[in-house]
């Protein structure tokens, strides 16, 4: 069994306008793809939004460009952006995260991954909409067609 890390001194930053916009170049290439359904699992109580999502072996996703700083739990084997670097996660490993990230993984391994921040908010929909200005993208928001 893998043992579980802790990156107290890394951040996951924010990115700089400029690898915020490769990112979204990125994300408008993999949109021309064929898409996988990502299943969300998201809990409100006790003053934390947490949302959970398995990322199947082989796919990549991009996240929504989050405006709240959050705690960022990862099992599994993936590589994600630290900003403007990749990083190769393989266990668990939990870091801090800071606000107007967006986040792009490619998961080697089944990998999940969950983001939790403390709110005020009631429902998950006023949690969403906190946590990110690009809500109507998110997975949740969309309709089956």
């Amino acid at each position: 069994m893998n043992k579980p890390i802790t990156i107290p001194d890394i951040k996951v930053p924010a990115l700089s306008a400029e690898t915020l916009d490769k990112v979204r170049q990125f994300e408008s290439a993999l949109e021309k793809c064929p898409q996988v359904e990502i299943n969300v699992e998201s809990v409100l109580f006790a003053g934390i939004y947490a949302r959970t999502i398995k990322i199947p072996a082989g796919v990549v996703i991009t996240g929504a460009l989050l405006q709240v700083p959050t705690v960022l739990q990862i099992s599994g084997r993936c590589i994600l952006n630290l900003g403007e670097q990749a990083a190769e996660i393989n266990g668990y490993a939990v870091f801090k995260a800071d606000a107007g990230r967006k986040q792009v993984i490619y998961a080697l391994t089944d990998t999940f991954v969950t983001a939790s921040f403390a709110t005020t908010a009631q429902t998950v929909e006023e949690a969403e909409n906190e946590a990110t200005a690009e809500a109507e993208k998110l997975t949740t928001r969309r309709t089956n067609k």
